[in-house]
């Protein structure tokens, strides 16, 4: 099994290009204040009031957790590897700042009589390794993810070629909907054209020529990925320290012009130790603590600019399992089936406060999984709001039958058995610890016996007991970074192995069906039906939803050019330069 379906992004059941399972958001990511303003002398405005740009020199970007080293999108679980292939790959299809998709590597047409897309791919693209860039590499991507023995988290974004159902049960050699026109040109047929056809079907191409003699399940763990991986991005890999640091050099014949900077160091940092890194000049840019933004914004040679992000953190319930052989979630956990028991516990909880202790307010809070950059999302007057209401939630468990029985200060469950709750989270960030005891402390002034589960969980940890269902996790607090189109198939479907709630809901389902129907091509009527399910799921409640994030990204004065919106701040990598270049 594989794991974090990724944050950011970036895949799973439809449109998850870029749905990633985040790190510690609340204070890896902030979220929340006015997003719309820019710091000064930063983004757009760079080039203007720094003169014109510079070749040379290096810039170091900071990620406060260690990464996998998984560098194929093909292949990647989070953001932690993500952030690095941003510098070393490109997608067919890019996304702007309204979120739409638009041509990246190649010109895309989507005819919906005959259910097919063809790609052009764009001229003078090639591998790192100066190998171009052809149409077999785009169907080889396809291939790989729709093997049998690829065990990565695309399978989705693949599934609606026609043919690959087939090609994945082992019942055929080939995928028949995939026509190799030229060397430039591919038509897929596919099984049907939906709303966000575009946005879910894979765009990343594979290098066939460098994964040449790997067999598909090797290829995770192969040092063409790991150790030598290639790419048609602005910069190429020049040395890993695994888990620690990637030094990239610019690939000089990039198809969309040399990079202004020599190279970028990836490097991993103590997020304890952030404000001082950027103080002294040793980071360049980096998705700052928002725990930190108050001492960070003061800093003379930083500017700190705020963006409203497309994810969101929460709380889940654990309310089954993953059945591997079937392919579809079990609801079969009965500790946490008792709606009104979950509603109580969000009514438990302080998330305003969580938000103003240990983000500096730094995000919005919600009540459903669509974050307010979202354009599908819902006028929050029409959800119920979990607001902090400790008495409403000590009512609630009272009425549910969670009440203390032997007077020892702790609810037991409604057989009069004793009642615990096991607590999961993230380590990684400096608030983690005291965020989680403020959350165990709301839970436990209601009565409830909430503990940790074993203390923290570095990121990877965390997820893969998430996605193995591990016995002793019962609720756990995490955060998805989304994809640009709001189908919440990838997250909530009761097929999806990313639904770690292991929810399921026959309407829910229906309604993530109606979502993507002829009739959703519509916007506002899809607008409307995801405001249904948006309802539906904060009245069902299978994760308490805590707030949407505003990201904080600190970049040094020297650094220019760099462009952020709500996915992120590595935009057009291959622009970016640095002001005393010539010093260096």
């Amino acid at each position: 099994m594989k794991k974090k379906v990724w944050l950011f992004l970036l895949i799973f059941l439809s449109l998850s290009l870029f749905l990633v399972a985040c790190a510690d958001t609340t204070s890896e990511e902030g979220e929340g204040s006015s997003g719309d303003e820019k710091a000064e002398g930063s983004g757009d405005d760079a080039e203007a009031k720094a003169g014109e740009p510079k070749k040379g020199g290096t810039v170091t970007f900071a990620f406060t957790q260690p990464f996998q080293g998984l560098l194929d999108r093909g292949f990647y679980e989070g953001e932690d590897d993500e952030k690095i292939l941003r510098f070393i790959t490109d997608s067919l299809v890019d996304t702007n700042d309204e979120l739409q998709p638009e041509p990246g590597m190649a010109d895309f047409e989507v005819d919906k009589e005959k259910n097919t897309v063809t790609f052009t791919l764009k001229d003078g693209i090639t591998w790192h390794d100066g190998e171009p860039l052809t149409t077999e590499d785009v169907a080889y991507a396809y291939e790989v993810i729709a093997h049998p023995d690829y065990e990565g988290m695309r399978y989705t974004n693949v599934n609606m070629i026609e043919g690959v159902e087939a090609y994945n049960k082992g019942k055929v050699d080939s995928i028949s909907g995939i026509e190799i026109v030229d060397e430039k040109t591919i038509v897929l047929s596919l099984t049907d054209v939906a709303p966000n056809t575009i946005s879910n079907l894979w765009s990343y191409p594979m290098p066939k020529h460098h994964y040449e003699g790997i067999e598909v399940a090797d290829l995770p763990e192969s040092d063409a990925v790991r150790k030598n991986p290639i790419g048609t991005g602005p910069f190429k890999v020049k040395n890993i320290v695994p888990g620690e640091m990637v030094e990239m050099e610019k690939y000089a014949d990039y198809w969309q012009g040399e990079p202004y900077l020599d190279g970028v160091v990836y490097k991993v940092i103590d997020a304890s130790v952030a404000t001082g890194s950027l103080k002294n000049g040793e980071i360049d840019i980096m998705q700052a603590p928002s725990s930190q933004y108050p001492e960070i914004k003061k800093l003379d040679n930083v500017e700190a600019i705020e963006e409203p992000a497309l994810s969101f953190n929460y709380i889940g319930f654990k309310l089954g399992h993953w059945d591997a052989e079937k392919g579809v979630n079990v609801m079969d956990n009965k500790k946490f089936q008792n709606k009104q028991l979950r509603k109580a516990m969000a009514y438990a909880i302080d998330i305003q406060g969580i938000l103003d202790s240990f983000s500096n307010g730094l995000g919005e809070v919600i009540g459903a999984p669509v974050p307010p950059v979202s354009w599908a999302y819902a006028d929050q007057s029409e959800l119920e709001q979990y607001n902090y209401d400790p008495e409403k939630a000590k009512e609630l468990l009272d009425e549910a039958g969670y009440v203390d029985v032997n007077d020892d200060g702790w609810r037991e469950d409604p057989d009069g058995k004793e009642f615990t709750v096991n607590f999961d989270t993230m380590s990684g960030s400096d608030i983690s610890e005291p965020r989680a005891q403020y959350i165990l402390q709301n839970w436990q002034d209601v009565g409830i016996n909430a503990k940790l589960n074993g203390g923290l969980k570095e990121f990877n940890l965390f997820y893969d007991v998430l996605e193995k269902d591990e016995p002793s996790v019962e609720t756990f607090m995490g955060a998805w970074g989304l994809a640009s189109d709001p189908d919440p198939t990838g997250l909530w479907k009761s097929d999806s192995v990313s639904n770690y709630a292991r929810w399921v809901n026959e309407e829910s389902d229906k309604l993530i069906e109606k979502g993507l129907s002829d009739e959703a091509f519509d916007q506002e009527y899809r607008k409307n039906v995801y405001v249904e399910w948006q309802k539906l799921i904060n009245d069902e409640l299978p994760n308490i939803f805590l707030y949407a994030p505003v990201d904080v990204y600190a970049v040094n004065k020297r650094l220019q050019n760099v462009h952020t919106n709500s996915f992120t701040s590595q935009q057009n990598t291959h622009l970016w330069w640095v002001t005393d270049a010539n010093e260096e």
